[in-house]
């Protein structure tokens, strides 16, 4: 897969490209990743890539001109699909990772300052991505979470392919308690079930506490999780079944309040 990156600032990539699992997958030819700089694109003498905006405020609005002298530049033949990153875009998930991998091509635009002119956004952007209700200083870093997240999905980047399968929000749901050695540390032992090389009772355990950690820490998660009959039993004999129940009548009850 390739990732084709605009900013003004490219070397805020340089070391998180260079380590781990990003660095093997680059080496591999898994990922490919292409920074250009925008100011390269400048229309004026003085480089410059941002502007006052009309009708007054503050803070400066990126211009459109170097933008798109960048875009057409990288895109070429066989263009890929342009995502700006900025907070007013659709809200990042595991769900938004799994679409995004499917594409052959990305081209990430790292948002600056007040935000890009609209005119180019309008014309040039396919979709606006955020990852998250806060604000950085720039997209880059935000980029940077794209190109980690979609990359762990890719074929053959794990060691282990469960490993994406299983992670959390994966299914829905916050990842079960992990342990490892020793037996016991801190006068806290290691689940009996975890140590019963039973595998049925381990699955059944983690989805348990899966689904406990859940409801003790993103409660609201549970209220777009649907669970088969033998996990509702799970449920059930666990004592979690009417705190689950409730959670979904509760969004039930808002459906039928907006209709």
């Amino acid at each position: 897969m390739r990732f084709d990156v605009l900013t003004i600032f490219p070397e805020l990539f340089a070391s998180p490209l260079q380590e781990g699992i990003l660095r093997r997958a680059l080496a591999a030819g898994k990922i490919a990743v292409d920074l250009h700089n925008i100011r390269d694109y400048a229309v004026d003498k003085h480089r410059m890539t941002d502007d006052r905006p009309f009708g007054g405020g503050e803070g400066m609005v990126m211009k459109p001109e170097p933008l798109a002298g960048c875009l057409a530049a990288v895109q070429g033949d066989e263009p890929g699909r342009v995502v700006l990153l900025t907070p007013r875009g659709r809200t990042y998930n595991q769900q938004e990772v799994a679409r995004l991998a499917g594409y052959p091509r990305l081209v990430l635009i790292c948002g600056r300052y007040e935000g890009v002119d609209e005119r180019f956004t309008r014309v040039w952007v396919d979709e606006q991505i955020s990852i998250g209700d806060y604000i950085l200083t720039g997209g880059e870093l935000a980029a940077m979470v794209l190109i980690d997240s979609i990359t762990r999905l890719l074929p053959g980047v794990l060691g282990c392919s469960q490993s994406a399968e299983n992670d959390t929000f994966s299914h829905g749901l916050l990842k079960h308690p992990q342990y490892t050695r020793p037996r016991e540390f801190a006068g806290i032992a290691v689940p009996d079930e975890l140590l019963s090389g039973n595998h049925e009772e381990i699955a059944r355990y983690r989805f348990i506490e899966s689904v406990r950690l859940t409801l003790k820490h993103r409660p609201e998660l549970l209220r777009r999780v649907s669970f088969a009959v033998d996990e509702y039993m799970l449920l059930e004999q666990a004592g979690l079944l009417e705190a689950v129940k409730r959670l979904k009548k509760g969004k039930e009850n808002n459906v039928q309040g907006a209709a």
